[in-house]
């Protein structure tokens, strides 16, 4: 395995590499400590199995480096690390397509783990922002835990229902089409609308059709919901992977 960190603090660089190594001998990994070293070192080696990135960089706001990595470079899944745990920070970086979210101040069994599922295909989302209900998109600049999440159990208020997904029990029960379960899968790569019509030979407006689809029968209203949306549903089965959803 092939890994690019990009990192602007030396002695962060130095242990995330040290950390990285030990998942196996043939793991290679080569740290930047800047966006442009990133771009650079991307351009003449594309071939990088995974890229771990912080949003804190010295020469670039993290999120738009994410952003163009991933159009860049679609098929080299991204891994924020950052000294954030911020939910909100957690609910942007995979709106911008990262494939995991690991707060730094995380064990490193859990930098493993995290690691461990993105390459077997699998969307990796911090243990805390599991278990949780969705209600409407928080504000800009919300709190650390925006309204967009309440724990699981809290009421929802006078007169409120639950919301569709929490009925569910498992992604079987969710009734998708063959053609809107490939396009999860997809989703949770955290592919664009454009990428799923490219690979699956649909228009992007059938795309988006297929995705507002899925967005309604798992009651949900953003792909990040969804996300931790399929990730609650799985808990206690290992996560999920692109290949349990297309089982």
């Amino acid at each position: 395995m092939k890994v690019l960190l990009v990192d602007d603090h030396p002695l962060v660089l130095g242990a995330l590499q040290a950390v990285i190594q030990t998942i196996g001998r043939d793991t290679e990994v080569v740290g930047v400590d800047s966006a442009l070293g990133a771009r650079a070192t991307l351009r003449e080696d594309p071939e990088f199995d995974l890229v771990l990135l912080d949003l804190a960089l010295g020469d670039a706001d993290g999120f738009d480096l994410l952003v163009e990595l991933r159009a860049a470079y679609p098929a080299v899944p991204v891994v924020v690390v950052s000294a954030s745990d911020r939910a909100s920070d957690v609910i942007r970086a995979i709106d911008s397509g990262a494939m995991g979210f690991v707060p730094k101040k995380s064990s490193h069994a859990e930098l493993h783990e995290a690691l461990r599922m993105v390459m077997d295909g699998a969307m990796y989302v911090p243990p805390a922002m599991l278990g949780l209900e969705f209600g409407r998109r928080p504000p800009a600049g919300g709190d650390t835990i925006p309204a967009v999440m309440r724990p699981m159990g809290e009421p929802l208020g006078p007169g409120a229902s639950p919301e569709p997904h929490q009925r569910l029990r498992s992604l079987d029960e969710v009734g998708l089409t063959p053609r809107q379960t490939e396009v999860l899968s997809l989703l949770l790569q955290g592919l664009p609308n454009k990428l799923i019509a490219r690979q699956l030979n649909l228009s992007v407006e059938t795309v988006k059709d297929h995705v507002a689809a899925v967005l309604r029968a798992l009651g949900v209203s953003s792909r990040t919901q969804a996300v931790l949306a399929v990730s609650q549903m799985t808990q206690g089965q290992g996560g999920y992977t692109t290949r349990r959803v297309l089982r």
